[in-house]
This record gives structure tokens, C-alpha cells and sequence, in this order.
């Protein structure tokens, strides 16, 4: 089940426009909406899209799946529609002509009439059956719950390369300065109540892979609870993260998200 939109241009990488939680026209409300930033995944997505809608067909929930194209220059966007047409649940395809992981997540949330809505990364590192927990939690009263692969209970089943790790430390050193007491920021696995989150995007700036920092510090500000919901996490090789590309960048926002919140 295919429903593609086009959405307008409303801010751009050097100066993001701010609009309210109502400047985006939203699809109809349901329990779940499932967010899926796609950035050239075209290799990957058909087989997480179907894991996806295997999941959630068979959960006790209204649901959707959104996967936002990031601009992608290979067949995502196609593969993405074909997969929705055998997916048994709703599934969007929409556009986000702004690079960034961020602004990939937040065209997709902004979006969002769901009560609970959040994003996994395309390939699945986490599983998706961790929604049915980060679920449980959320209907607890968590406004916020994150996978986190240092928690209490979590287990990483494949490991990345070295270099990775080095620079995933010294990023989560950072990190723990602007969102004290989160032990994993980056988990490509995060779930909102709906209306908390769009509030905190509001004054979301950063549009690459340090959004999830300032994203959760928003939360908290608020007056929101984030919870982080131990996970098993595998590496995928095949990642479109660059360190060079999006690392330093990442860094760089870290350190301005750090230094604002001194």
C-alpha cells in the first residue's frame, strides 16, 4: 500500500526555518508511525521494509511505516514504492531534499499525526521487535525511549571496525556532557509521544548525525523522561556513515550542543 507525497521545501542547510508543530500538512492519525531515513539504501531497504510490515501486521496497533528519501542519487525511492505495494501495512513515501540524517527523521516526525512515532535506522541493526517494549514504556508515561547499546542488558552481536569505536567513545564523551546520564545518543532506534516530540523539533538546528544530541537535550529541557531500552545491536559494514563526511561534522555540532549547554 503505496501513499508518495512531495512535501515543499521549508528550511534549508544553512538556515533552518522553524515552523510550528502545524506548518506541515500530516497523514491520519494511527498508534505508530515508524520513520525510516533513507539515504541511497536501495541495496537494504526491501528486506527491512518487509521486516518492518511483518512486525507491525501482526501488532496490536494502528500503524504506518514512512520512509523519507534523503535524496537519494540511486533507486531507493523506487524501491521503497515497490516494497510498499506488497507491505501489509500503510506505508509513505516522502521526499527530504535537505542532506542530513536530522533532517531526514524530523521531515518524517514533523509530519506525524500518530500518538507514538519515532525512527530506525534502514538496516535494522536493531531489531524491530524492541518496538513492543519501547512501546510498553512509552504507554507508561516515558516521553522519550531510545535503544542504547552500553545499557544494563544490552549485548552487541556484530561490532564495528576500530576506528569506528575510537571515534564513537570519543563522540559519546561529548555527548554525555549536553544529555547527562544517556549512555547511547547515536542508536539509530528512538520513540516519541508524538506531541513532545514535534515540540522539541521546533528549536532543532542540527540536521546531520549529532541531531539526536541536541533532539534528546530538547526533550529534556521540556521537561520530558528519556529511557534507554537495553538492545541487541549488529554492525552493518554496508553503512552510509563516512567518518570523514559525517563524522567531523557531527563532531563539530557536538561541541557547539556542548558548549551551549555549560
Amino acid at each position: 500500500m503505496t501513499e508518495t507525497r512531495r512535501l515543499p521545501h521549508l528550511d534549508s542547510p544553512t538556515r533552518p526555518v522553524r515552523p510550528s508543530t502545524g506548518a506541515w500538512s500530516r497523514r491520519p492519525a494511527v498508534d505508530l508511525e515508524v520513520v525510516i531515513p533513507a539515504y541511497n539504501e536501495a541495496g537494504r531497504l526491501r528486506a527491512s521494509l518487509a521486516a518492518t510490515a511483518r512486525y507491525l501486521a501482526g501488532s496490536p496497533w494502528s500503524t504506518r511505516i514512512v520512509v523519507v528519501d534523503n535524496g537519494s542519487a540511486d533507486a531507493t525511492s523506487r524501491v521503497a514504492r515497490s516494497g510498499a505495494d506488497e507491505a501489509a501495512v500503510p506505508v509513505s513515501v516522502i521526499g527530504c531534499a535537505i542532506a542530513g540524517k536530522g533532517a531526514a527523521v524530523r521531515r518524517g516526525i514533523m509530519t506525524s499525526s500518530a500518538r507514538f512515532v519515532g525512527f530506525v535506522d534502514a538496516d535494522l541493526a536493531t531489531p524491530v521487535d524492541s518496538l513492543g517494549a519501547a512501546v510498553r514504556l512509552l504507554e507508561r508515561g516515558a516521553t522519550a525511549v531510545i535503544g542504547s547499546r552500553y545499557a544494563g542488558g544490552a549485548r552487541i552481536v556484530r561490532r564495528q571496525p576500530v576506528v569506528r569505536r575510537v571515534g564513537g567513545a570519543a563522540f559519546r564523551a561529548l555527548a554525555r556532557r549536553a544529555v547527562p546520564g544517556v549512555s547511547d545518543t547515536q542508536c539509530g532506534f528512538k520513540f516519541f509521544h508524538r506531541r513532545a516530540v514535534q515540540q522539541a523539533l521546533v528549536d532543532c538546528e542540527v540536521t546531520g548525525f549529532a541531531f539526536d544530541v541536541e533532539l534528546l537535550r530538547g526533550v529534556r529541557a521540556a521537561g520530558g523522561t528519556v529511557v534507554e531500552l537495553p538492545v541487541a545491536w549488529t554492525d552493518d559494514a554496508r553503512s552510509s556513515f563516512r567518518p570523514l563526511r559525517d563524522g567531523l561534522p557531527a563532531f563539530r555540532a557536538a561541541l557547539r550542543l556542548r558548549a551551549a549547554g555549560a
